[in-house]
């Protein structure tokens, strides 16, 4: 253990039932510095983070705090002891029928010498100290649960920060926050890192690992496979390391669009924004990209019949479209693969096939008897197609890993055929080998279809399309094709600021 390591784990194993998930896990986090654990879905990181907040206890192994043994029975005797995580799943973090205020000192509230009485005045005014130390700019009266994602993530961050503790552990944390967020966020690391807390940061963002990694420490099946801190940091041999292949970090030969498919011509999809116009053609991936509340979700909400664009027309197979529902949308042929799971129809407590099959269910029925051999085996395809960890198709979607939940949100949408497929945010929470099957699916399965997918990181649309579109203020200021791409003008016009006039695309 080094000098400047203030948390230590030594042989830390844990097995569910028969399933080992840790395997002798060792790791040194250091004062001051980023270490960042990269690992495919399901290797144990999850695990790992719930070990040492306190969720669940090792069968062996050893944790150290400083000079002293850390072996936390719960979240809360983790916190005390200075030990403070940022969970992936947001409502971990919140407590979504409370004020924003309440929220930022709940802790406080719930801890010792806290008293019997609830003082508004004075939550306030912590709350507020709290939110001008984070840079928190949220309203403190609003509600959790009515703030977008975005909001809530930058909420339970700031609750996480404001108990100053000795080790922070961010799970995915700017898995949905904007650029000017994420900046927001990595200065409060910096300040974090200049105190001399450790920090340990869960990401499949490379741009974030470049961003702040000291250190990237590579988990694969449960185990430590490789620790890079040699400068400059070896990425491409991290990612190899936890994935045990050489994938690489790789872009795509963008291919030619066929017929025209789907086309919007001059809509409007919010007051006081300008119309935009696009067309894709059969069998091309067009990816929009942009930073976070410019519009994408919206725009992919409006082609889904979620809302009625102001102005401007629409047309698919050359025809007139106008959905004035999502169910109608689907009739049409035209699928949507939300961004946020919880709001899909997604439901944990069902197995794979029959998750697979909700949207479809008259489909897959005979005289109103859903035909399960059909389920099951249109199920399998996809576990195979899109490489899915399970036993099999029977497995309740509780028991898989956030990525392997998100293959199955995508796959429900691949089982029937579309003329439009739309996703919104397809990779949030998914790691890089994930990444890879899911586009890989996405652009075989092309056919004669048209898929736009929307995405906020760059890496991805880069990764995944043929032609890429720039979103800004609800609506599109650029395109480029993959195949030769002008990086400092798409990083303008993701920016806001537009080189010259860009007109329809």
């Amino acid at each position: 253990m080094g000098d400047n390591a203030i948390f230590r784990i030594a042989g830390l194993t844990k097995a569910f039932g028969p399933n080992a998930v840790l395997r002798g896990v060792g790791l040194d986090l250091r004062a001051g510095e980023v270490t960042v654990l990269m690992g495919a879905n399901g290797a144990g990181k999850s695990t790992l983070v719930k070990v040492m907040s306190g969720v669940h206890r090792a069968d062996r192994g050893m944790m150290m705090l400083g000079d002293k043994p850390f072996s936390p029975a719960t979240p809360a005797e983790a916190m005390r002891a200075g030990v403070v995580t940022v969970h992936q799943n947001i409502n971990d973090g919140v407590v979504g029928a409370l004020d924003v205020a309440s929220n930022l000192v709940l802790d406080r509230l719930n801890g010792a010498g806290s008293g019997f009485f609830f003082n508004p005045r004075k939550v306030r005014r912590e709350a507020r100290e709290v939110a001008e130390r984070m840079g928190l700019g949220i309203d403190l009266s609003a509600e959790v649960t009515d703030l977008p994602l975005a909001d809530r993530q930058m909420v339970a961050i700031a609750r996480a920060m404001a108990h100053e503790p000795q080790v922070m552990i961010l799970d995915e944390p700017t898995s949905s926050l904007s650029s000017n967020e994420a900046e927001r966020l990595f200065a409060l690391i910096e300040r974090l890192r200049a105190r001399g807390v450790a920090i340990l940061y869960i990401s499949h963002r490379m741009s974030d690992i470049r961003r702040l990694a000291d250190r990237i420490v590579s988990l694969r099946d449960g185990a430590i496979v490789g620790q890079f801190d040699e400068k400059p940091l070896d990425y491409e041999g991290a990612v190899n390391a936890m994935l045990g292949q050489n994938l690489g970090l790789h872009s795509i030969d963008a291919r030619a669009a066929g017929a025209p498919v789907f086309s919007v011509r001059d809509l409007r999809i919010a007051p006081g924004a300008k119309p935009l116009s696009m067309e894709l053609g059969a069998g091309e991936v067009v990816a929009v990209t942009g930073l976070v509340g410019v519009g994408k979700t919206r725009l992919a909400e409006t082609l889904f019949g979620i809302h009625a664009p102001l102005a401007g027309s629409m047309q698919l197979d050359g025809r007139a479209y106008a959905p004035g529902t999502p169910a109608s949308a689907v009739r049409d042929g035209v699928f949507l693969v939300a961004k946020d799971r919880a709001s899909t129809g997604i439901v944990p407590e069902f197995n794979i096939y029959e998750n697979m099959s909700l949207p479809f269910l008259p489909r897959f029925s005979n005289m109103s008897v859903t035909r399960r051999r059909a389920e099951r085996q249109t199920a399998r395809e996809q576990i195979a197609d899109l490489k899915i960890v399970c036993r099999s198709e029977r497995d309740d979607l509780a028991t898989l890993s956030g990525g392997n939940q998100q293959k199955v949100t995508v796959a429900r949408w691949l089982t029937q055929p579309s003329r439009l497929l739309i996703l919104d945010e397809p990779f949030q929470g998914v790691d890089i080998a994930a990444r890879h099957d899911i586009a890989a699916k996405l652009r075989e399965s092309a056919g004669d279809r048209a898929t736009l997918v929307f995405l906020t990181e760059l890496d991805e649309a880069l990764e995944t399309a043929d032609r890429i579109l720039v979103m800004s203020e609800n609506t599109i200021v650029g395109e480029h094709r993959n195949a030769d791409v002008d990086m400092d003008r798409l990083l303008a016009e993701v920016a806001g600021q537009r080189l010259e006039p860009a007109g329809s695309v």
